[in-house]
C-alpha cells in the first residue's frame, strides 16, 4: 500500500499536463463532435428518466425523474470539468435505485423516521458513504482494480444488461396492469382500455427496439446517399424515440385520456417539489441512533460505488482503445465521494460511473477519430496517386498525416509498428502482390488503420448540460409514452452485448460442430483457434452459473444490496481456483486483458473453400471485403469500430485446432 494520498497525487500529476489538450482536441472534429454528444445524451438521459419513474413508484413520489436528472447533470458537469478520466459517464443507475428502494422500505416502517424523514436519513447515508469513498481513495484502495480481470468486467457488464432486460420486461408487463394507488374506477382502467394500453405499449416498445437496432446499421444500407446513411447511423436512436413518441399521438381520438400511458412526474418548480432541495434542514431532526445506523447501508453503498465506478472507468479505457492519457482511479474515486456528499445534502440520489454508457462513449469517440484519420490519409494517398508518386513516397505521406493527427507524442518505433500492416499493403499491391492491382485507398486502407480515440472533455460536458436542460423540459418529457422507455431499455441491453467475449462464447453453444469452421472465416477472437472447445464451454458455463448467482442475489429482500460481494470474491477465485481447473495458456487466452480478434483473412477463407470445393479459385473480388464509403467490414452492427489487436502470442501458427480440422473434414465428406 502506498503512503496516504500518494495515489491521488500521482493521478493529478499524470493528468495535469493533459488538461488543456482535453479541451482543445475536441475542436479538430468540427460539428461531428455533436454525434457522440447526442448519442451519449440519449443513452444517459432516457434510462435516468425511466429509473426516476421507477423510483417514483417505489418511494411513493418522494423521488422522481426530476431528482435523477438533476443528479446526473450536476455530477456529470462536475466530473467533466474536474474529473481525471473525462471519458467516464456518470448517472443514476439501477443499483442506486435498488439501494434507495431498500432505504425507503426501512424508513417508512419506523415511526420516528417515516416517509417525512426518509430523504433526511438517506442524506446521512450519503454522508457516511462519501467519507468511506474518500478514505478508500486516500489509502490507495483502487490498486485492487488491477486484480479485476476480464472475467469480472464481462460478468458485471452482462449483469447490467440482464437488469436492463428485466426492467424492460417488468415495465412492459406493467402496461397491462393498474398502477399502484391509482383509482380503479377510472375509464382508462376498464379491462378493454387496459388491454388496449398493453397492446399499444408492446407495439411501441418493440418498435423502438427494432427500429433503433436497424438505424445503427444505416451505414451498410444500400439505399440513400452516404451523408443520409451516416446521419441516420449517428442520430438514428434518438430519432426513433422521437418518431415513436410522435406516432403515439396518432392513435384514434376515441381512446380515453391516459391511453397509451405516459410518464408522470412533478415539474421542478411546483411547491411540492421544493422540499427535496432543502432536505439538509431536516437532517438535524434524524435521531442519533439512526444517524449511526446509517453507517450500515453506507458500507454496502460505498462498496457498490467503489466497484461500479472503478469497473465502468476500467471498461471505458480498455487496452484495445489505445488511450494515450493516463488513468486517474484514485482521484476520480475521491471526487465521487465529494459528489455523493453534495447529492445527499441536496436530497437527490448520487450518480456514479455507469455501464454500458461509459465504454459506449469511448467507442463512439474512437469511430469519430477514425473517420478523421481515414479521411485525411485517403486524401493524401489520392494526391500521391495523382502525382504518380512511388509506393514508398505514398506510404511516407500517409505516415506523416497519421503522426500529425495523433495527439500523443509518437516514437518512430511505435508508429512503424502500428503502421506495419499498412506499409506492407501499400508495397504489396503496388508490387503486384497477392492483391493484384493498384492501391485504392478507398478500398484497401480500412483494415490497417490503428485505433485512436478523440480523448477530450467537451462531449461529456455538453451531454451533461443537455441533461440539465432536460430538467427544465419535464413538461415535454412527460409526453413520452412509458412503453417507449421500456423499448429503449431493451435496446440498451442488446446494444451492450457485442464485444462482450462472454456473450460471444455463449453463442458458440448454438453452433453445431459441423458449422463451427464458419467462425474461423469471419473476424474471431484468438481463443477460438488456440483453446479446445470443451475448455471454452467449461469456462463459459462457469461464468453463466456465476452470473445467475449474482442476479439471484438482487432478488433477495434487503440482502439484495450485497450483490457486489460476489465480484470481490471473484478476485480470489480467479487467482487461486481457476488456475487449477484450466491450463495457464488457455486461461490466459480466455481471460486475456485485451480483447484480441483475428480477421478472417481471405487466404484462410480461400483455403477452407479449396478444402470444400476441390481447390477452385475463390469467387468474388476485393470489393467483397471492403466498402469505400461505409466501412462495413470495420464497424460493428452498431456502426462502431471493430477492434483488431495483435495477439500477445505473435508467433502463434495460423492453424486450425485439431477439433476444428475434424469439423472441416466432416464438412468435406459427401
Amino acid at each position: 500500500m502506498k503512503a496516504p494520498l500518494k495515489g491521488i497525487i500521482d493521478d493529478i500529476k499524470g493528468r495535469a499536463p493533459c488538461y488543456m489538450q482535453d479541451w482543445t482536441d475536441a475542436y479538430g472534429s468540427g460539428a461531428r463532435i455533436f454525434a457522440p454528444t447526442f448519442y451519449i445524451f440519449f443513452a444517459s438521459a432516457l434510462p435516468v428518466i425511466a429509473f426516476g419513474e421507477q423510483m417514483s413508484r417505489e418511494t411513493d413520489g418522494r423521488l422522481s425523474p426530476v431528482q435523477t436528472l438533476a443528479s446526473t447533470a450536476i455530477c456529470g458537469i462536475i466530473h467533466s470539468i474536474f474529473g481525471g478520466q473525462p471519458l467516464l459517464i456518470l448517472g443514476v443507475a439501477e443499483p442506486t435505485v435498488i439501494m434507495y428502494t431498500y432505504l425507503y422500505e426501512f424508513a417508512k416502517g419506523k415511526s420516528d423516521l417515516g416517509k417525512e424523514l426518509y430523504l433526511a436519513w438517506a442524506g446521512w447515508v450519503c454522508v457516511w458513504t462519501a467519507a468511506m469513498l474518500c478514505l478508500l481513495a486516500i489509502f490507495d484502495a483502487c490498486s485492487i482494480i488491477s486484480r479485476f480481470t476480464r472475467v469480472a468486467g464481462e460478468l458485471f457488464g452482462m449483469l447490467i444488461a440482464v437488469l436492463f432486460f428485466q426492467e424492460a420486461i417488468k415495465g412492459l408487463m406493467s402496461e397491462f396492469n393498474i398502477p399502484k394507488d391509482e383509482d380503479k374506477s377510472l375509464v382508462k382502467y376498464e379491462f378493454q382500455w387496459l388491454y388496449t394500453n398493453g397492446l399499444l405499449g408492446t407495439i411501441f416498445a418493440f418498435g423502438v427496439l427494432f427500429s433503433s437496432l436497424k438505424s445503427r446499421k444505416a451505414r451498410s444500407w444500400r439505399y440513400g446517399t452516404g451523408g443520409l446513411r451516416e446521419f441516420i447511423a449517428d442520430y438514428g436512436v434518438p430519432l426513433m424515440v422521437l418518431l415513436w413518441t410522435a406516432l403515439s399521438y396518432s392513435v384514434p381520438s376515441k381512446l380515453p385520456s391516459g391511453v397509451p400511458r405516459r410518464l408522470y412526474c412533478k415539474v421542478p418548480w411546483d411547491d411540492d417539489s421544493n422540499y427535496q432541495w432543502a432536505v439538509v434542514q431536516d437532517m438535524g431532526k434524524v435521531p442519533l441512533g439512526y444517524i449511526l445506523a446509517a453507517l450500515i447501508p453506507a458500507v454496502m453503498i460505498a462498496g457498490l460505488y467503489f466497484f461500479d465506478h472503478s469497473v465502468a472507468s476500467q471498461l471505458a479505457q480498455q487496452p484495445e482503445f489505445n488511450l494515450k492519457n493516463p488513468p486517474a482511479y484514485h482521484y476520480d474515486l475521491f471526487l465521487l465521494g465529494i459528489m455523493t456528499l453534495i447529492c445527499g445534502l441536496l436530497g437527490i440520489p448520487p450518480s456514479n460511473g455507469v455501464l454500458p454508457q461509459s465504454p459506449m462513449h469511448t467507442k463512439s469517440l474512437a469511430v469519430l477519430k477514425r473517420q478523421l484519420i481515414r479521411k485525411r490519409m485517403i486524401k493524401s494517398a489520392k494526391e500521391s496517386i495523382k502525382e504518380q508518386a512511388s509506393s514508398s513516397e505514398m506510404y511516407g505521406r500517409m505516415k506523416a498525416v497519421f503522426i500529425e493527427l495523433d495527439t500523443a507524442p509518437p516514437t518512430d518505433g511505435s508508429v512503424n509498428n502500428e503502421l506495419k500492416d499498412l506499409k506492407e499493403a501499400v508495397m504489396n499491391i503496388e508490387d503486384g502482390g497477392e492483391t493484384k492491382g493498384k492501391f485504392d485507398p478507398e478500398k484497401h486502407i480500412d483494415p490497417y488503420l490503428p485505433v485512436r480515440v478523440n480523448e477530450q472533455r467537451v462531449t461529456n460536458l455538453l451531454q451533461s448540460l443537455l441533461v440539465g436542460i432536460a430538467v427544465a423540459a419535464i413538461p415535454v418529457i412527460k409526453a413520452i409514452p412509458t412503453s417507449v422507455l421500456w423499448g429503449y431499455f431493451a435496446y440498451m441491453a442488446v446494444d451492450s452485448l457485442p464485444g462482450n467475449q462472454f456473450w460471444e462464447r455463449f453463442l458458440l453453444f448454438f453452433i453445431t460442430p459441423g458449422r463451427r469452421y464458419k467462425v474461423l472465416e469471419g473476424v474471431h477472437a484468438s481463443f477460438v483457434e488456440t483453446v479446445p472447445f470443451k475448455h471454452i464451454a467449461t469456462f463459459t458455463i462457469f461464468q453463466l452459473v456465476y452470473l445467475l448467482i449474482c442476479f439471484g442475489i438482487t432478488w433477495i429482500p434487503i440482502a439484495g444490496i450485497l450483490f457486489p460481494v460476489p465480484f470481490f470474491l471473484l478476485i480470489s477465485i480467479r487467482q487461486y481456483i481457476l488456475p487449477k481447473l484450466f491450463q495457464p495458456q488457455h486461461l490466459r487466452e480466455l481471460d486475456a486483458a485485451e480483447y484480441e480478434e483475428i480477421a478472417g483473412a481471405p487466404q484462410r477463407n480461400r483455403s477452407l473453400r479449396e478444402l470444400e470445393g476441390g481447390g477452385g479459385e475463390s469467387q468474388g473480388t476485393e470489393e467483397d471485403f471492403y466498402d469505400a464509403e461505409i466501412l462495413d467490414e470495420m464497424t460493428t452492427s452498431r456502426g462502431e469500430l471493430k477492434f483488431r489487436t495483435v495477439s500477445f502470442r505473435e508467433d502463434r501458427p495460423q492453424s486450425v485446432p485439431r477439433e476444428h480440422q475434424s469439423d472441416v473434414g466432416r464438412r468435406q465428406s459427401p
